[in-house]
């Protein structure tokens, strides 16, 4: 299976990377996705998919890195267009922090949903890539901006997902895909379970957002790691009522429409 959303550039795996996908090739995670939290760090993200055959990349700007400036949109456009990088992102909203400002948020969402669809107005191979999203406390400013930015909302999962299920059902309405982190196998999340309970298992995707969220039994170990979205995988499985094996399947098969990634490296 895949870790859809990790960010192996972080310093929690400096150095460690190779043993970090050993440990995850054993629990049967052959697959991840580096991702993209700045114009810069895109370029770290493509470098180090590169040299792992079993990690793959994105390009974007995360919200709380948005007064990171200057954003250098040209290495955006370059790491997309490489045959490693497999989605935008992540890019989005935060109102769980006060800084950067939502303001300053904004802007640099906006001049990347303009950037995403002028170069695929100039690079139909990059046309079809797809779009991952930051939302934490912003469904109500994020899911109108998308439903009308132009983007398609096929294309779009919205990466760990932590609202309700009102927050589900908008996003499902909308046409986009929903990822959980171990955040799923909280004591007190009991109302997150309830919206996972809600996504049809043919939008559905799980990931660790390592080396944050470790899920339950192993909340206490830091820093999570990519093996850990097995443990996810295995919860989530639990809610919809789907054995485990036929899960298994069609997660694996989600995450080959979604990102484009095939089998084991």
């Amino acid at each position: 299976m895949i870790d859809t959303h990790c960010h192996l550039t972080f310093p929690d795996f400096a150095g460690r990377v190779p043993a970090v996908l050993a440990e995850a090739a054993r629990h049967g995670v052959d697959r991840c996705i580096t991702i993209s939290t700045t114009t810069e760090n895109c370029l770290e993200c493509l470098a180090l998919a590169e040299r792992h055959p079993s990690v793959w990349c994105t390009a974007g700007v995360h919200p709380l890195y948005a007064d990171q400036g200057p954003h250098r949109w040209e290495n955006l456009g370059r790491v997309i267009r490489a045959e490693r990088c497999v989605a935008w992102g992540e890019l989005g909203l935060d109102r769980h922090y006060a800084e950067p400002t939502f303001a300053e948020q904004r802007r640099v969402l906006d001049e990347q949903i303009a950037f995403i669809l002028s170069t695929r107005r100039s690079a139909p191979l990059v046309a079809g890539k797809p779009v991952v999203v930051h939302c934490r406390e912003a469904f109500d400013d994020l899911v109108p901006i998308l439903r009308d930015s132009g983007l398609d909302a096929s294309r779009v999962v919205f990466h760990c997902f932590t609202g309700t299920p009102d927050d589900a059902r908008r996003v499902l309405d909308v046409g986009a895909w929903i990822s959980f982190t171990g955040v799923l196998t909280y004591r007190n999340a009991a109302a997150l379970r309830e919206a996972a309970a809600l996504v049809p298992i043919d939008r559905v995707m799980v990931e660790t957002d390592a080396p944050y969220l470790s899920p339950d039994p192993h909340r206490t170990v830091r820093p999570c790691e990519p093996w850990m979205a097995s443990v996810t995988a295995r919860r989530l499985a639990e809610i919809k009522g789907v054995a485990w094996e036929e899960f298994h399947a069609r997660l694996n098969d989600n995450s080959r429409r979604f990102f484009g990634i095939g089998g084991p490296a």
